[in-house]
């Protein structure tokens, strides 16, 4: 990497304060956000008309055992919607697009793993979508946190989706002919965010069809969102005490495309996705219906969005979808 593009990052993350994902600090107040200019015309999503499944599915989880180029173990966590008890074989719905389920990769934070997300991955999953979530080399619970190795984690991201849609094809896998291979988003939270961002961006990765980016921001460093119309959904605390809202919100202001932000006014850095409360309650219900719409195609789940949006007044949302 490039002494130029180091000294950027570094200046970034620190001035973000990804150096450390840490939710311990206690918030500080952040000005409201500020209001949404007038809506204007977007580009589609590309996914074509469909239906969500409208029932709850059972979930089971696996692990893979992935690594890139010899050197980048990526242990990877797969929640997907199964029969019976957790650790089932994969539903087979009828009500599902094709009879199989879209592919969300989601990416941790700094100092984290997949398992702290679980309560919300899970939720994913028994909305019938198939959750995989790589455990970063470097900067999950136990690496060396090496912040910068996070320009390394949109390519990481980038593998393990090959790895994953791969099972679709794979003789006497679970998950053989269960994948919707076409229709796939990438989610994450603070440093993980910063990653989703960099799958939009500088390192765009042209099979995903949507974003959720969590307490997360871009890079700066000639960022530009690319490729074709790839529906955004971005969710902060407005009192983030790691991230800046405002820098959140600068990365959302450059989307192109369908986007929305769910703002937290009394949201700090990630107590809303790694607890159970009502926060994470109109969160995870938002987020689900905002994948229902951009991977399904389902135009009723786009409706209902700013309902649970707005649900217990925890959030505000900036609808441009």
């Amino acid at each position: 990497m490039s002494p130029r593009v180091t000294a950027a990052l570094l200046a970034v993350l620190v001035t973000a304060g990804l150096v450390g994902c840490s939710t311990d600090a206690a918030p500080t107040a952040r000005p409201a956000a500020p209001a949404a200019p007038p809506q204007v015309a977007t580009p589609s999503p590309r996914v074509p008309a469909g239906s969500a499944p409208e029932r709850a599915f059972a979930v089971g989880v696996r692990e893979l055992k992935l690594n890139r180029d010899g050197d980048r173990p990526l242990p990877v966590t797969v929640w997907y919607p199964a029969a019976g008890k957790a650790g089932g074989e994969p539903e087979r719905s009828a009500d599902a697009a094709k009879g199989t389920f879209p592919v969300v990769m989601f990416s941790h934070g700094l100092g984290g793993r997949p398992a702290d997300y679980e309560t919300l991955l899970t939720r994913w999953a028994a909305a019938g979508f198939v959750v995989a979530a790589p455990t970063f080399p470097r900067t999950s619970r136990g690496g060396d946190g090496n912040v910068l190795d996070v320009l390394n984690q949109p390519a990481d991201v980038s593998y393990a989706l090959t790895q994953v849609l791969a099972l679709d094809g794979r003789a006497g896998d679970p998950l053989r002919g269960r994948l919707a291979t076409d229709r796939v988003a990438a989610a994450g939270h603070s440093a993980g965010g910063v990653t989703t961002i960099g799958l939009f961006t500088t390192g765009r990765d042209e099979r995903l069809d949507a974003g959720v980016v969590f307490a997360g921001t871009a890079l700066g460093v000639g960022t530009a969102f690319a490729g074709a119309a790839a529906p955004q959904l971005f969710v902060h605390g407005q009192a983030d005490e790691v991230v800046d809202y405002a820098a959140g919100r600068a990365a959302y202001d450059k989307v192109p495309w369908p986007k929305a932000m769910l703002s937290l006014p009394k949201g700090d850095h990630g107590r809303a996705l790694l607890g159970d409360g009502p926060a994470l309650r109109v969160v995870s219900d938002t987020t689900v219906e905002f994948l229902r719409w951009s991977l399904y195609g389902d135009e009723a789940a786009k409706r209902r969005i700013p309902t649970d949006a707005a649900r217990d007044d925890i959030a505000i949302l900036d609808n441009r979808l």
